[in-house]
């Protein structure tokens, strides 16, 4: 039951955690939400075993108009961690905009903020891009920089729709998109971000769907070194893919 305070916000931002004890910048969540009046910042506990739980708990007595918690008592992977927090900001607070985030801040909140800057009655899903470019700052491990394009090559192939970065832990949606988009439970824990641009474009339409979103060329991105996926995952994911795109090409058919 939830006993936390119904409150509206611009924009809500869903943080997925999962044993981040050692992850969590608190200085940095705690200047972003004094520095944002209007932000709604929601906590997913993933089945944490450290003590995750209590320092995002210690965030939301210091912040209770601005933090709320959503603890999930067992790990169901980052994709679900996600979407229970979206219906629980669904059901209990109301906001213009919603966003998901990766805990260590990799994209900041600051930039994750900005993003809604592209937001209107057009556009309604922006999501950043690790280019790296002039003015840039991105830094990547060069296996997470190389996996990734074998990745966003198979998924540009998947989806027949040109996007450079499908991957990258920062999205933000339109309510309504939102809602649709997270309905259902997705296939794959890591890779579910090919099933959200999937379900945006059956929710658009192929000939729209470009109409609706953007991708964005991330300002700054620093590899935490810390990922929850293992390397073993690189042979595994394959099987992901291979299920996505028979789901996909049923759809399409």
């Amino acid at each position: 039951m939830n006993n936390q305070p119904d409150v509206k916000k611009n924009v809500c931002i869903v943080i997925p955690c999962y044993n981040e004890e050692k992850g969590l910048i608190i200085e940095k969540y705690s200047h972003f939400i004094e520095e944002n009046k209007d932000i709604l910042i929601c906590f997913v506990n993933d089945g944490s075993t450290d003590n995750t739980l209590e320092i995002i708990e210690g965030l939301k007595n210091n912040y209770p108009k601005q933090v709320v918690v959503h603890n999930l008592a067992k790990n169901v992977g980052k994709a679900e961690a996600i979407r229970n927090g979206m219906h629980f900001c669904h059901e209990n607070h109301h906001f213009d905009y919603i966003a998901y985030l990766d805990a260590d801040l990799a994209t900041s909140l600051e930039e994750c903020l900005a993003m809604t800057n592209y937001l209107n009655n057009k556009i309604t899903f922006v999501f950043g891009s690790r280019i790296k470019r002039i003015g840039a700052v991105i830094e990547r491990s060069y296996y997470r920089f190389f996996v990734g394009r074998i990745i966003a090559t198979s998924i540009s192939h998947i989806l027949k729709l040109d996007v450079y970065d499908t991957q990258c832990g920062c999205k933000v949606f339109s309510k309504e998109l939102a809602t649709a988009v997270f309905k259902e439970p997705f296939i794959s824990k890591w890779l579910f971000d090919v099933e959200i641009f999937d379900r945006i474009i059956k929710f658009y339409g192929r000939a729209k769907v470009l109409e609706k979103m953007i991708e964005v060329p991330l300002v700054k991105w620093i590899d935490a070194g810390d990922s929850k996926v293992k390397t073993s995952y690189f042979f595994k994911l394959w099987i992901d893919l291979y299920k996505i795109n028979k789901i996909v090409n049923r759809k399409l058919s």
